[in-house]
């Protein structure tokens, strides 16, 4: 069996850096890595290629080679998904398809043969299965959550890392909050499910012994979500480093409330991560309630920001503006907050109602909803009747970007940034 797995093209977004990567001599910024370790849960003795659209087009050739085509997808990747569907069934291809915009809406998605949704260790085997029967169903789905520390190893072999500005691995899955808006917790669930640090440090050394050096992103939703197990595995993941002197530099996603346990920043630091994602979402408490952001709350978020720079973690910042509670003034209170915390390397995006998040059913019950979303929440588009006037929103929407990232605020934050920061 002859196996073409396809990553689509992202759109330009903030996420796919397609104007940086020119500078860094690299095609794209992450590898697919869902695609990678769903190629390692395939038969052994199956060919593989993969195909990431992001770093070259897709060929007639591989096309014409495959027996079955993957896609993976997410929802921002809609219409080169389609165009990637489109074209292998001309060809009469077989599609299988998987990941979160499939397992999203399935039904934006026609000319699949089959979806193996949800979480591909539960409902991978069973098509596998069916498939050797000669029977395959066109739907396979569960709301089973997977033991990951299971997972095999992402099979590397697939790619050329020259491609890439940085490798990504995993560590868990879920989220314990239960912020409105995320579909993580519709994906993932809640209870964080992690691997195992032997686990970890085998895909380490698997990445280390395939010759990779240099950056690699931690792709968690919240990293320490669990963070008894991540205080069990970052001691080891230091001896690790130490004993390879130091080959990869961490970035990964992450809570607020991370600044408030000086054993686990430490750790982190003395791993050599060097840059974490925070959802710091709004100065607005009154939204932050809303949206049930409790973690966020109560943070002092200027003395967060600070414990994390002077422990060498650069803060990138995540924040929302479109919620119910928000009202004109919230432009300005988002400039002022955030030149004040001194997050260089802002993504601010319009509130978007991502499909079967409690926001999206919320809003759905008010007869808001206006279609489907995107998956880019930067893009000034809006899927829902927002309380203030969509002209409002949209138009103080852009001058809040254009605001912060303007000379002399955009330089003014790095100053704000580069007297706390400690590397």
């Amino acid at each position: 069996m002859k196996i073409l797995l396809v990553y689509p093209i992202y759109p330009d977004t903030f996420w796919s850096f397609k104007h940086i990567l020119p500078y860094l001599s690299r095609k794209a910024a992450f590898p697919p890595l869902g695609l990678l370790t769903v190629a390692a849960m395939l038969p052994a003795r199956w060919e593989k290629r993969l195909a990431d659209v992001n770093v070259a087009p897709l060929r007639d050739e591989d096309l014409a080679w495959a027996d079955m085509v993957f896609i993976s997808a997410m929802l921002v990747q809609e219409a080169g998904a389609k165009d990637v569907i489109a074209r292998a069934r001309a060809m009469g291809k077989r599609i299988v398809a998987g990941g979160p915009a499939f397992t999203a809406q399935p039904e934006r998605f026609p000319g699949v043969d089959h979806f193996v949704l949800n979480e591909a260790e539960i409902t991978l085997p069973p098509f596998l299965e069916d498939l050797r029967r000669g029977t395959p169903k066109p739907l396979y789905t569960s709301t089973e959550r997977p033991d990951i520390s299971r997972t095999p190893i992402p099979q590397w072999d697939l790619i050329n890392f020259r491609d890439y500005v940085t490798m990504s691995v995993q560590y868990s899955r879920g989220c314990p909050f239960d912020c409105e808006f995320c579909d993580i917790v519709v994906l993932n669930g809640r209870r964080p499910r992690v691997k195992s640090t032997e686990q970890m440090l085998c895909e380490m050394e698997s990445l280390h012994e395939a010759g990779w050096r240099g950056p690699v992103f931690i792709v968690d939703d919240n990293f320490i979500g669990n963070i008894a197990s991540v205080k069990q595995f970052l001691p080891r993941l230091v001896d690790w480093q130490v004993r390879h002197g130091y080959p990869f530099k961490f970035m990964t996603e992450a809570s607020i409330n991370l600044a408030q346990d000086g054993e686990l920043v430490r750790l982190l630091s003395k791993a050599n991560f060097h840059k974490v994602f925070i959802g710091i979402e709004t100065p607005s408490a009154d939204s932050l309630k809303e949206c049930g952001k409790k973690q966020n709350v109560a943070a002092d978020f200027s003395q967060a920001i600070k414990t994390l720079h002077q422990n060498g973690l650069q803060v990138m910042g995540g924040f929302i503006v479109g919620f119910d509670s928000d009202t004109e003034s919230i432009f300005e209170q988002q400039i002022r907050f955030i030149q004040k915390i001194g997050v260089v390397t802002a993504m601010v995006g319009i509130l978007t109602a991502m499909p079967k998040t409690r926001l999206w059913r919320r809003l759905q019950s008010e007869n808001r909803l206006l279609g489907d979303a995107t998956g880019e929440n930067t893009d000034a588009s809006l899927n829902f009747i927002p309380t203030m006037s969509r002209e409002t929103l949209i138009n103080g929407y852009k001058r809040l970007l254009s605001t912060l990232y303007a000379p002399e605020c955009y330089y003014d934050r790095i100053n704000t940034f580069l007297k706390n920061y400690n590397p």
